[in-house]
């Protein structure tokens, strides 16, 4: 058995700096306070001649409390998770099944509107079967029950392949996610601006993909292909004229479809390591401004890095790596309606002598930063309550950070 415990305690001080404000003429502070409590347990037990009894619990509480300039938010958000499987194998086949619930709890000092308690129990199953030596068939399904948005099953199915210096797989399945009120906008600015929540549906998701893989001596390479369907997908929507200071969680209607496709290319040579890679996506959704489609705000079509690394055990390391994002829509963002592409450079170094470590980061070496562009700062509030736009680029610039390590024991 396994079993762990935590705590940690933090603050944090963000919004206008003291005697600044926003272009509305006050003061903006935004502040948190965070408790957090959590604990976790692993057992594995045999069953003789049998097969194995596995269980697995956790829980979390956490308190915050919130500032957003002069609403101020207390809230609890609790979490526990308990599953029991039993596993064993015959042959060329091997299988799982087992039982799990989970529990999530919110609630509100200040919006008690938002109050939850979602109950999810659920029954699961997969099984591998080896149909060759070089061929192996897996699946898996799950159903849910969730208390407020009801039962879910969810199958999954993959393929194998393993041809010699050659390897092939393929997936499809299905998932779903029960919607809170905790979109990305709504944990950045809180609960003041939005409406309570009604009539919503679970998202639902089908996803597949092709990988095909190759490896011989010092040279990998790896291309995958995938896709998703996502139905019902939830988002922030505006309530009333445009200057209206409330919103709402709605489905959106149709799919948000995601296409694409990741290379990566590795070549060793003695302690000398090079990765390339490259991904592609195209990523869609219904237009919330009128019929038609839009691509997905903040998902980059292009990405691509290259890390190089000289690593010799027990002495140290040296590594530079570069990574290209490409251009992005961006949503609400009243300065630009595109990012611009942008590189980012690092370094990295480590010396071991002994039990003790020293290294070094460099990241960031180009001292790319959004602000180089435009503001972060909103000219007006938005309907959400967010006073400033949406990363799209690193906005600390370029950052040094090094320390040391001391190894003890063995």
């Amino acid at each position: 058995a396994y079993l762990t415990l935590g705590a940690m305690g933090e603050h944090r001080d963000g919004g206008t700096l003291p005697g600044r404000t926003v272009p509305s003429g006050e003061a903006f502070p935004e502040t948190q306070d965070t408790q957090r409590f959590d604990g976790g347990l692993i057992a594995e037990i045999p069953v003789e001649d049998l097969g194995k009894f596995h269980l697995r619990a956790s829980g979390v509480s956490q308190k915050h409390k919130h500032r957003f300039g002069d609403v101020r938010e207390d809230d609890r958000h609790e979490t526990l998770f308990g599953e029991a499987s039993f596993a064993t194998e015959a042959a060329r086949t091997s299988w799982l099944a087992g039982v799990a619930i989970q529990s999530d709890v919110y609630r509100s000092k200040t919006f008690p509107l938002f109050d939850y308690t979602y109950t999810t129990p659920a029954l699961f199953v997969q099984a591998e079967h080896d149909l060759r030596e070089d061929l192996t068939l897996a699946a898996s399904a799950r159903w849910d029950v969730h208390s407020e948005y009801g039962s879910h099953l969810s199958p999954r199915l993959s393929v194998l392949y393993r041809p010699g210096s050659w390897t092939f797989r393929g997936t499809v399945g299905t998932g779903f996610y029960a919607p809170t009120p905790f979109v990305e906008e709504i944990e950045a600015a809180g609960l003041s601006r939005l409406a309570p929540l009604n009539g919503l549906k679970a998202e639902t998701a089908e996803s597949a993909s092709i990988e095909a893989g190759w490896a011989a001596g010092p040279v990998e390479a790896n291309i995958t292909l995938f896709g998703s369907n996502i139905s019902d997908a939830v988002r922030l929507e505006d309530i009333g004229s445009p200057g209206a200071d409330l919103v709402r969680l709605v489905n959106a209607p149709g799919k948000t479809r995601t296409r694409g496709s990741e290379l990566l290319l590795r070549y060793r040579w003695d302690e000398v390591s090079v990765t390339g890679s490259y991904v592609y996506v195209d990523a869609t959704e219904p237009d919330p401004a009128g019929p038609g489609r839009r691509t997905v705000p903040l998902t980059p079509r292009h990405t691509a890095g290259v890390v190089a690394m000289w690593e010799r055990h027990g002495k140290g390391r040296i590594g530079l790596e570069a990574y290209y994002t490409g251009e992005q829509n961006l949503e609400d963002n009243p300065y630009r309606s595109e990012g611009k592409p942008y590189l980012e450079l690092g370094a990295l170094a480590e010396v071991i002598v002994g039990n003790v470590s020293v290294f070094l980061n460099l990241e960031n070496l180009l001292n790319i930063r959004q602000t180089k562009y435009d503001p972060l700062v909103r000219p007006r509030r938005a309907p959400d309550g967010r006073w400033t736009v949406d990363a799209w680029a690193p906005t600390d610039g370029f950052v040094v950070n090094g320390g040391f390590r001391m190894k003890f024991g063995g």
